[in-house]
């Protein structure tokens, strides 16, 4: 289904995180599934190093202490760090993004 970006004729609850969005306020709507701020419906996810894939956020065990603005962009998805030497696989992949490091395999 898909979502549609309207303003709310009718107060409600966002189902992302619970709180209130006001009448007129512009949210996410979808007919069985409820509305959402338009903000909640922005998923933020790092990408991995190596693989440039999703890094998994949404499934990190770190999520609950994780800050995606603040935090380092060099993250490493779980199907990288479960292949054999993610970490060589890491220097590599940083060392080739950022050629002025001086980084030693």
């Amino acid at each position: 289904m898909s979502w549609h970006s309207i303003p709310l004729k009718f107060p409600g609850t966002c189902v992302v995180c619970k709180k209130k969005i006001n009448v007129n306020e512009i949210a996410l709507w979808s007919k069985g599934n409820g509305v959402k701020h338009e903000k909640c419906a922005q998923v933020n996810e790092l990408r991995c190093l190596v693989c440039s894939g999703p890094a998994g956020c949404p499934s990190c065990e770190f999520k609950d202490n994780c800050d995606l603005s603040k935090v380092s962009q060099l993250c490493i998805c779980q199907k990288c760090i479960s292949e054999p030497n993610p970490l060589v696989a890491y220097r590599k992949a940083s060392a080739k993004k950022f050629r002025l490091l001086n980084v030693k395999n």
